[in-house]
């Protein structure tokens, strides 16, 4: 399933996603993966099924292909244009001095926002995990690319697990499920037709950023 998690600034959608991570565990309850407690998982292990894309990204002075393959040093060429392509990065490749081994500046400092995000999600892609979490990584990107990264992330990834963090409700809109949280728990969850027939926190927000619009 596609599970999108939202919530005010500092409503613990970042700490769920950094306990997934196994960055700390749990005190109270248990997280499972496919059954299995995720604390009987060696770190190694659970950072091989899950693909992380973080807020902020990091990216170095290396060729574009090389900051991509970092998630993957054994991908095929088939593989490594798949995940351009599922990231929407393809249509960035004539802009770049030298196309795909343009060299990156440190930190992406050549590349737009948009771009560095688009680049970190073609990084975490290409491993083909098990698990996807997008942690805010389509804020930077315009309506039109958000849509056609979901719109990939459905084609080729329609059996896998996909976690999307997010502000903008347009990026979980049609995820199947839809977790809503606050004060670190969460205070509403199901599908977006469910939550917007009632008088809460998701209603409210979407309601404002259709106004917006």
């Amino acid at each position: 399933e596609t599970i999108g998690v939202v919530g005010p600034t500092g409503s613990g959608k970042t700490t769920l996603v950094r306990q997934l991570l196994r960055e700390f565990n749990v005190t109270d309850g248990t997280i499972t993966i496919d059954g299995k407690n995720i604390n009987r998982y060696h770190i190694k292990s659970l950072r091989k099924i899950v693909g992380y894309v973080p807020q902020t990204h990091m990216l170095f002075r290396r060729k574009v292909t090389d900051n991509i393959l970092i998630g993957n040093p054994n991908a095929s060429i088939d593989e490594l244009n798949l995940a351009i392509k599922i990231a929407d990065f393809e249509k960035d490749i004539g802009f770049l001095s030298h196309g795909l081994q343009t060299r990156v500046g440190e930190g992406g400092t050549t590349l737009s926002g948009g771009q560095k995000q688009r680049l970190s999600i073609a990084r975490a892609i290409i491993r083909d995990p098990e698990i996807l979490i997008l942690d805010d990584s389509l804020s930077a990107v315009d309506a039109n690319t958000e849509e056609t990264i979901l719109n990939q992330l459905k084609k080729y990834r329609h059996n896998k697990t996909n976690i999307i963090v997010a502000h903008r409700f347009s990026a979980i809109r049609e995820a199947d499920q839809i977790i809503v949280m606050d004060g670190g728990k969460i205070i509403e969850h199901g599908k977006h037709d469910e939550l917007i027939q009632k008088d809460g926190w998701y209603k409210a927000q979407y309601d404002q950023q259709m106004k917006m619009k």
